[in-house]
C-alpha cells in the first residue's frame, strides 16, 4: 500500500507494543503468526474490535517450545495495548506502573516505535471477522479466566474428572508430549467461565416416554439454556461458540475444545428448532461451523499456528462425533416438511466442504444434494425463505 494509506491505517488502527520478547518466540494475532526476529516490538494497524493473542516461547536454538499461552482483547480506534515480557516467568505481563504504560503510548502514537513494530495482516482480516463475529467485549469479559490467559499447562487439573471418548484421551496426551509437554504448578488452575451444558436431561414427575423425548430432542434444553444463561439472546450462545473454537484452535485449549463439542452437541441435538422455533438461529449456527471448519482446514493455518497437533487423523474418520452428528442433521433436512431457504443453502454448503476436505459420504439424493424436486413430489421438503437483516459482507476498515 501507499505511505499515505499506511500513516492513515496506522492512526485509526490499535497497537499492541510487546516489549523484550526473546528472539523465535512464536507470536500470533487472529490468524496469523510470525516468529520474532531482533527487530520486533509489537503489531500496528489492528482494527478495532475482538482480537486474539497467543504466543510461545522457545529455547535459545529456536527448536522447542512452550505450550501456548493466549487472552482475547477487545480494542478500540487509536488504542495502545502494552505488555512486557517477563524473563523469569516467561511470559507478556502488564506494566506495573500507570505512568510507565502512558509514557509508552505517547511514544507510539510519536512514531518512536514505529520501525519496529510489523503490520497487522490485513489480508487475512476478512477470515478473522467471520471466525468472530458474535464475539464482543461483553463475551470476553464474561468468559476469560481470572487474569485472561488460557493455556493448556494449566488445564490438566481441570479435567482429570471429565469422562472424554478414546479420541479425546489421545488428543489430551498428544497436547501433553514433547512440544507440548507442561511442567507449570496446576494447583491454581484457572479456567475459563464456559456455560454449563447439561448432557442429559432429568426431570422429575414425568413418565419415561416423555423423559426419552425430550433427551431425544434437545429443542426443550436449548431453550431453557438460552433463556438462563444466554437471557434469550442467540448471539451470545454463538459468541461462546466462537470464543470456544478460537481458544481451542489457536490456543490449544482442551477446556475450549470440550465446551466447543459441547455447544455443537446441544444444537445438532434438536429436531423441531432447526425447522420451527429456530429456524434463523440455525442458519447462523451451520454459517458459524462452515466457516469455522473451513478455517480450520486451510494447510497455511494448521502450519503456522501448530493446529495440526490438534486436528490429527480422528477428525478425519467416519468414527468422529462430528460425523454422525452431520449425518443425522443432514438425514434430518431430508425428511423435514418445511425447510428455511438459507438453512438449506448453507447446509448445502456444509455438506460439500465436509466431502471434499473430510472425504465423507454421506445420504445421496437428499435435499442436501442440490437436486431440484418436481414440484408434485410429494418427498420433497418444502422451503420458505425468511427475511434475514444481518449482512455477510465484511465490514470495511
Amino acid at each position: 500500500m501507499d505511505a499515505g494509506t499506511a500513516v492513515e491505517l496506522a492512526k485509526q488502527g490499535s497497537t499492541l507494543l510487546l516489549l523484550d520478547v526473546p528472539q523465535h518466540t512464536l507470536i500470533g494475532i487472529d490468524t496469523h503468526m510470525v516468529s520474532v526476529g531482533p527487530a520486533f516490538k509489537g503489531i500496528k494497524m489492528i482494527p478495532p474490535g475482538p482480537h486474539f493473542l497467543y504466543y510461545s516461547s522457545s529455547t535459545r536454538d529456536g527448536k522447542d517450545f512452550s505450550p501456548i499461552t493466549a487472552f482475547f482483547v477487545c480494542s478500540a480506534p487509536s488504542e495502545v495495548i502494552v505488555r512486557k515480557w517477563d524473563q523469569q516467568e516467561e511470559r507478556l505481563v502488564k506494566l506495573p506502573q500507570e505512568e510507565e504504560e502512558e509514557r509508552y503510548c505517547r511514544a507510539v502514537r510519536s512514531w518512536e516505535f514505529d520501525r519496529h513494530l510489523g503490520p497487522y495482516n490485513l489480508s487475512q482480516y476478512g477470515d478473522w471477522k467471520r471466525l468472530s463475529s458474535y464475539i464482543t467485549k461483553s463475551t470476553i469479559e464474561r468468559l476469560e479466566p481470572i487474569g485472561g490467559e488460557i493455556t493448556v499447562a494449566s488445564e490438566s487439573s481441570l479435567h482429570k474428572f471429565t469422562p472424554k471418548t478414546a479420541k479425546e484421551n489421545a488428543l489430551d496426551e498428544q497436547l501433553k508430549a514433547s512440544t507440548f509437554s507442561t511442567s507449570s504448578d496446576t494447583s491454581n488452575a484457572r479456567g475459563c467461565y464456559y456455560t454449563s451444558i447439561p448432557h442429559v436431561i432429568k426431570h422429575k414427575g414425568i413418565d419415561v416416554q416423555q423423559l426419552t423425548y425430550l433427551n431425544l430432542d434437545k429443542t426443550q434444553l436449548l431453550e431453557s439454556v438460552l433463556q438462563k444463561e444466554y437471557n434469550g439472546s442467540e448471539d451470545m450462545l454463538l459468541g461462546e461458540l466462537q470464543f470456544a473454537f478460537i481458544a481451542f484452535l489457536m490456543g490449544q485449549s482442551l477446556e475450549a475444545f470440550l465446551q466447543w463439542k459441547s455447544l455443537v452437541n446441544l444444537l445438532f441435538g434438536c429436531t423441531e428448532a432447526p425447522f420451527h422455533t429456530r429456524s434463523r438461529l440455525f442458519v447462523k449456527f451451520i454459517k458459524v461451523i462452515y466457516y469455522q471448519l473451513k478455517h480450520a482446514l486451510k494447510k497455511d493455518c494448521t502450519d503456522a499456528s501448530g493446529a495440526s497437533a490438534l486436528l490429527d487423523d480422528s477428525w478425519f474418520s467416519a468414527d468422529s462425533f462430528l460425523y454422525h452428528l452431520f449425518k443425522e442433521f443432514f438425514l434430518l433436512l431430508q425428511d423435514a416438511s418445511i425447510v428455511d431457504g438459507d438453512l438449506l443453502s448453507w447446509t448445502r454448503k456444509l455438506k460439500a466442504l465436509l466431502e471434499s476436505n473430510f472425504g465423507w459420504q454421506f445420504e445421496q439424493n437428499s435435499a442436501v444434494d442440490g437436486i431440484h424436486f418436481e414440484e408434485d413430489d410429494e418427498f420433497a421438503p418444502v422451503v420458505v425463505m425468511l427475511d434475514d437483516p444481518s449482512s455477510t459482507e465484511v465490514p470495511r476498515f
